[in-house]
């Protein structure tokens, strides 16, 4: 005999407080994230809008950032243009507003190329009192820092003491460094103002043979070389070091030592 689908008086009352209690746990549930409404819903809009307002100011800085950004790299190019076409009083307005540019890197450039427009406007004060303003900004870049005291020195030379130029140069004035070639023959002339010959030889050969140094810098230090007694071009026929470099190198090292004790 089939079984009767429909429910036994017994099981009624169960189905019954089954519903029941479903109701009474979804009326918690709904009261419970009213309260939480209540209590937190205040805070966390306040934290969503917080978040996307921040998000949009974010976008919108970095989008002003980068127009701005475009915006310095035209005026530069027209300083360019315009000291390619021997215009420097042109190059030195189109540069102003660089000078106070957010971007450091155009900021650095702008106050640089000040300086060697005055330079070459035969005013060495300007130049010079522009590059210390470089050197001394520890906002900019550091290789526009370095590069500014090289500027610097070279038109400061001749009122400089031979020391001094040594003093300020001579961490500069190591092969490898990107101001070897500039730094190196200034400290090499200088140690020779200084009747160090002992330390000026080594140096001119270490830069007549050095590849990374202008050519026209290693046209004369291999001259100064030559004066000194070094032959800096001598090479073995694999194209190695010859023994008069090699000797050169060694004094070089010798004197460093001697310099370290």
């Amino acid at each position: 005999m089939a079984k009767d689908d429909k429910d036994t008086p017994e099981e009624q009352p169960d189905r019954q407080e089954q519903v029941f209690m479903r109701e009474v746990d979804d009326a918690v549930r709904e009261d419970d994230l009213k309260n939480f409404g209540r209590r937190y819903g205040i805070g966390i809009g306040v934290a969503v809008v917080v978040g996307l307002a921040s998000l949009a100011g974010w976008i919108f800085y970095n989008n002003s950032l980068e127009e701005e950004a475009g915006v310095r790299s035209e005026e530069y190019v027209a300083a360019i243009d315009s000291v390619k076409r021997n215009n420097l009083d042109g190059a030195a307005t189109a540069l102003k507003p660089i000078e106070e540019a957010n971007q450091k890197g155009y900021k650095a450039a702008s106050k640089m190329m000040q300086a060697n427009i005055a330079l070459e406007k035969q005013d060495p004060e300007s130049a010079i009192a522009g590059y210390k303003a470089i050197v001394a900004d520890t906002d900019l870049p550091q290789p526009f820092r370095d590069l500014a005291l090289i500027r610097q020195t070279t038109a400061e030379f001749d009122s400089l003491k031979p020391q001094e130029i040594v003093d300020r140069l001579k961490p500069f004035a190591v092969p490898g460094n990107p101001w070897f070639g500039s730094a190196g023959e200034m400290v090499a002339l200088s140690y020779l103002n200084l009747e160090q010959a002992d330390l000026a030889g080594p140096l001119f050969a270490q830069l007549a043979k050095d590849d990374s140094v202008p050519p026209t810098i290693r046209s004369r230090a291999l001259q100064m070389a030559g004066v000194q007694g070094i032959d800096a071009v001598e090479l073995n026929s694999d194209g190695e070091v010859g023994p008069a470099v090699a000797a050169a190198d060694a004094a070089g090292s010798g004197a460093s030592e001697g310099e370290t004790e």
